[in-house]
């Protein structure tokens, strides 16, 4: 029995216990509170995709933020790796994020138009102050690599990319420091439906080539059943169905997820 639960524990790469977060909103006089995420539990262990989906303000994409750190949880504890990191100092944060990484809905947003692919892509070993530059130049071209960004393209701009393109930059920095926790939030509905399927693929084959936990946030139910082995249903902030993706496409319990599945188109 023990045995069992130590192998379940070091398998377990991301637990959240009880997690709420409330947001003040308003000015001084006229305080409102919105409770974007209540009482939400869930793991997910290694080698696994959890797919976390709602409809727009459902709280996922805050949920995705808390699950590496980047939003505090006014109350309930995230734990990473066996780390508690909601009780991490800053610096200690800083260095433990090496662990946990985030491809974002967005990628013109997060990428420096002045900085060239070879630049953004050792951008995350300048930040952390990792390996010699010859290295750093040698990862940087290893990473294009695997995003399937030609070489040749190494000199060009952000801007002179294409939005899948771009996207596939932004995942190719939240490969760079080799965590073992990704959070994609939404990271393809911002393209072209034949582009989106291109990135889905790339995506699913670099977690399973690495063996990457992820959380993959999404709306569109179609893209999570291809992403995901289990799945993590919001609506109004709460979790009201989770399990193995199979079982929830093929038997949903909850009204909500038979509405999500009613409404989303086929991919």
């Amino acid at each position: 029995m023990n045995h069992n639960s130590e192998q379940h524990t070091s398998r377990e790469v991301l637990r959240l216990s009880s997690v709420t977060k409330e947001f003040q909103l308003g000015g001084t006089f006229r305080k409102t509170k919105h409770v974007a995420v209540k009482n939400a539990s869930l793991t997910v262990e290694r080698n696994q995709v959890l797919g976390l989906v709602g409809e727009s303000g459902s709280g996922k994409s805050t949920l995705g933020r808390i699950a590496i750190g980047l939003i505090k949880p006014t109350s309930g504890s995230v734990t990473v790796l066996g780390e508690d990191i909601s009780a991490l100092k800053p610096e200690a944060l800083r260095l433990f994020r090496r662990k946990m990484q985030m491809i974002f809905q967005d990628s013109s947003n997060s990428l420096n138009p002045r900085m060239t692919l070879q630049e953004l892509l050792e951008e995350p070993f300048r930040v952390q102050n990792l390996y010699s530059p010859a290295d750093r130049h040698q990862r940087a071209r290893a990473l294009a690599d695997e995003v399937q960004l030609a070489e040749s393209w190494l000199g060009r701009l952000a801007h002179e990319f294409s939005g899948g393109q771009r996207q596939r930059i932004s995942i190719a920095r939240g490969l760079a420091l080799e965590p073992e926790l990704i959070v994609a939030d939404e990271p393809v509905s911002a393209l072209d439906v034949s582009v989106q399927a291109r990135v889905l693929n790339l995506l699913k084959d670099i977690q399973e080539a690495r063996n990457l936990s992820m959380i993959f946030v999404s709306h569109d139910m179609a893209v999570v059943e291809f992403m995901s082995d289990q799945v993590a249903v919001l609506y109004q902030g709460e979790i009201v169905e989770s399990g193995p993706a199979r079982r929830i496409f093929a038997q949903p319990s909850n009204p909500y997820t038979r509405i999500l599945l009613e409404s989303a188109p086929s991919l």
